[in-house]
């Protein structure tokens, strides 16, 4: 294994988010890397036309920040937790693609790895709902480690304790 020093770790407050940030932390401790915890808030993610902008602006979107602030939060207090150097970073966009912007702090902090919860959708599913997980593996300046989630009613394959089984590592390379 390579010797990770910064890893950054997009979170969205899902349960494989967090698994995502605990095998983040797993590595951390081996390797003594320091992890940034990011959030990325869209602000258009609510908007469904039928709400005035001024609704919009003093209502869901001070809830979004309220949210978003408070999942990176809980990102950042488990990390730390945990006994490793952490920081957390909310960015704020409109419209912009989740990627581009875990791909964007990945250089300007120049993580060397980025570890991620990916649920692991396959065929229409995959489709319809998109994979930001999928999409900063083709992209991303560094190494990325997806993690899946756990399956209903065991894990996605092998021991949760083996991380060989929960995690897997892939690069742009190998994408490509």
């Amino acid at each position: 294994m390579a010797a990770y020093q910064r890893i950054l770790v997009p979170i969205d407050g899902s349960a494989t988010s967090m698994r995502g940030l605990d095998e983040a932390i797993g590595i951390a401790r081996a390797t003594g890397a320091s992890v940034r915890v990011l959030h990325v808030m869209d602000e258009l993610v609510f908007v469904s036309g039928f709400e005035s902008g001024a609704t919009y602006a003093k209502d869901v979107v001070p809830r979004l920040r309220k949210r978003s602030a408070d999942l990176l939060e809980a990102g950042r207090a488990h990390a730390a937790a945990a006994g490793i150097a952490v920081d957390a970073l909310l960015i704020e966009c409109f419209a912009r693609r989740t990627c581009e912007i875990v791909c964007e702090q990945a250089i300007g902090w120049r993580a060397d790895l980025i570890v991620v919860g990916t649920h692991g959708r396959r065929g229409v599913r995959r489709m319809v709902l998109g994979s930001d997980a999928e999409q900063i593996a083709r992209v991303a300046p560094v190494p990325v480690l997806l993690v899946r989630e756990r399956e209903h009613g065991g894990e996605a394959a092998g021991d949760a304790t083996d991380p060989v089984a929960t995690a897997t590592h892939t690069t742009t390379a190998e994408l490509a």
